[in-house]
């Protein structure tokens, strides 16, 4: 099993003047430790359900971009971008420019979005539920298509490209991880458009069900179940303050075929987490 890092809280660093030194040794340990992929969140304002809205909380691809100056090794991505944050061209040449710019280490995590109070705040359209699970399936299609050097115009229902231009073209075929464990729609988007899922840290029995459903999915659109990488947010576990419990959990996910575990951390010395896991855990992981 291997390990991801999410950042989702950069009062860690300190005041805004250690955030940039903070994320750049923070990387570099991730590099060091064994870590596969650093995500960091995307939003506008941080979630009102964990913290102030007020706390900091940067422009997650402008960070990636930094990120990818600092690191050499791990995957770059965000987990998830709101599919009504950006219009899904610049999307796909967003995340094009930070794979070419990264070496090859971009991906797209994405989903339909979910915080109205930052949407309204700063003037962003929030349509219903219905519609951004449109939008979300359009995009997925727009992105693949600007990167697969597919150029004819595209006419969907909410968006219509007359030119999908993409250049310089990805260095390599940017994966797509689609978060959110919704049965109907979300693990369908999987089966039908997704490298991977992000299923939250449930417990073995919920994930063991979302996977059924993702199964049943898959072969309904055609698709290969063994395909598809499962993977766990688990951000709200600390590996280090029971190690052997972590590993054992790990361990129950690992034989229902979850590939990656994501974990990040509040403690104020970030770096440092990074490293003691990369002693303490990493080994153990890929061991599962």
């Amino acid at each position: 099993m291997d390990i991801a890092l999410h950042i989702f809280d950069f009062t860690v660093f300190g005041s805004a003047d250690g955030i940039a030194p903070g994320l750049a040794a923070t990387g570099r340990a991730a590099d060091e430790a064994g870590f596969r992929t650093i995500t960091v969140m995307d939003h506008y304002f941080q979630m009102d359900r964990i913290a102030p809205a007020s706390d900091p909380m940067l422009e997650g691809y402008t960070t990636l971009g930094y990120l990818a100056g600092q690191t050499s090794q791990v995957t770059l991505g965000l987990l998830v971008t709101g599919v009504t944050y950006r219009h899904p061209g610049l999307l796909a040449k967003i995340l094009a420019t930070l794979d070419v710019l990264s070496g090859g280490r971009a991906q797209l995590g994405i989903g339909a979005a979910w915080y109205e109070r930052e949407h309204n705040g700063l003037g962003i359209p929030f349509p219903p539920i219905s519609e951004r699970f449109e939008r979300l399936e359009e995009a997925l299609q727009i992105c693949r298509r600007m990167w697969d050097r597919d150029e004819t115009p595209f006419d969907g229902k909410h968006y219509q490209l007359a030119e999908p231009l993409c250049y310089p073209k990805p260095l390599h075929r940017i994966p797509i991880v689609i978060g959110g464990s919704g049965e109907r729609k979300t693990l369908r988007l999987v089966a039908q458009y997704a490298d991977a899922c992000n299923l939250f840290d449930a417990g073995p029995d919920a994930v063991r069900g979302k996977l059924d459903v993702l199964r049943r999915h898959c072969d309904a659109v055609g698709r290969d179940y063994d395909t598809v990488d499962k993977t766990i947010i688990a951000s709200s576990a600390d590996p280090l303050a029971d190690t052997d419990g972590f590993v054992r959990d790990m361990s129950t996910y690992a034989e229902l075929g979850v590939s990656k575990v994501w974990v990040g951390s509040r403690r104020p010395d970030l770096p440092g987490f990074v490293r003691r896991v990369g002693e303490e855990v990493v080994p153990r992981l890929r061991e599962l």
